[in-house]
């Protein structure tokens, strides 16, 4: 029987000293509950200038930017495997649909500050694990792809993972900027190379030491050491490793080559009728925000004139305002 690993909370002194840190100076806002934390006004604006840098280096790709919301059909989640695989990060949405009585009796639980999720039952939505899971059924639908394959930047979109831990760069909720590639294998996995590079010339400009890496996705169980294993040797997974918090530096990025996997499972089929292969790459937008503030200091104003160039490459002024507004 496998037992599963339940997530940490307490964090190291490194990570309670870092996350002190942000919460003096409003960069982050706490909740009161591990990894769910508000964003001060500073900590999104830079969030937000890194994503328009990224959005600046895709536009050579001419990628199509279609949106979705953070959540997806449970069947989504059952058709990509997910569930096979990560079922200890998932997030189902529960709602209630009971009568007036249990209404009543759920709202007096709740002010006593009892258990009331028995009245709460599953509902066909869960939270996307992942920014590229909307994409593959999105993409079936369509038909057979063009010749040479679709290329999707989807914006950074807010995903779950249930993983509550006291470092501040392991967040429950956070913001995925994430692009697919899909088409032939020749040419997805091409893809993925140029932007492993791109990505390593981005963290040099913003002044982040950055080490990529082979690396493997958290999979569930004993059997998961096994997949974890294959995926090492097969060149399946890279991730960009940049010091934050924890003792061990921490993955803001990571390149993804799915195989025919979503291919298959979804029924997307390139224009010749076979099975796509599939890339996906992923920026972790709040981790690279706190390995700015851990790299260059908590005070944007005091930062590199190189790094702040690359962010805000027109717009001193408003760096001024910003910084000097309360979150």
């Amino acid at each position: 029987m496998t037992t599963a690993v339940m997530p940490r909370v307490s964090g190291t002194s490194g990570e309670k000293e870092f996350l002190d840190e942000l919460i003096d100076h409003a960069h982050f806002l706490p909740s009161g509950e591990p990894g769910v934390y508000g964003r001060g006004m500073i900590f999104e604006d830079v969030r937000n200038r890194f994503d328009d840098l990224v959005t600046r280096v895709a536009a050579e790709d001419k990628p199509e930017t279609p949106r979705f919301p953070p959540i997806i059909p449970k069947r989504t989640l059952e058709k990509a495997g997910y569930l096979k695989s990560f079922p200890q990060l998932c997030g189902v949405v529960h709602s209630f649909a009971g009568n007036e009585a249990a209404a009543l009796d759920l709202a007096e639980r709740a002010t006593r500050g009892e258990d009331w999720s028995h009245y709460l039952s599953t509902t066909d939505v869960v939270l996307v694990p992942a920014a590229c899971y909307p994409a593959y059924p999105a993409l079936a639908l369509r038909g057979r792809l063009p010749k040479g394959g679709s290329t999707l930047d989807l914006g950074g979109c807010y995903v779950f993972r249930n993983e509550p831990s006291g470092d501040p760069a392991r967040l429950q909720m956070f913001h995925q900027r994430e692009m697919v590639r899909i088409g032939q294998a020749e040419d997805v996995l091409a893809w993925r190379e140029t932007w492993m590079t791109r990505a390593e010339r981005i963290f040099e400009r913003i002044g982040l030491t950055a080490t990529l890496a082979a690396a493997s996705d958290p999979f569930f169980g004993r059997g998961g050491k096994l997949m974890a294993k294959n995926q090492r040797e097969q060149g399946l997974k890279f991730e960009v490793l940049i010091p934050i918090a924890s003792p061990q530096p921490t993955a803001v990025s990571s390149f993804n080559f799915h195989q025919d996997h979503f291919g298959a499972a979804f029924g997307i089929q390139l224009h010749d009728g076979s099975v796509a292969n599939s890339a996906c790459l992923g920026f972790g937008l709040e981790r690279i925000t706190l390995a700015l503030f851990r790299a260059h200091g908590m005070d944007v104003r005091h930062w590199p004139k190189y790094v702040l160039k690359q962010l805000w490459p027109k717009a001193g002024d408003s760096l001024r305002r910003r910084v000097s507004a309360p979150w």
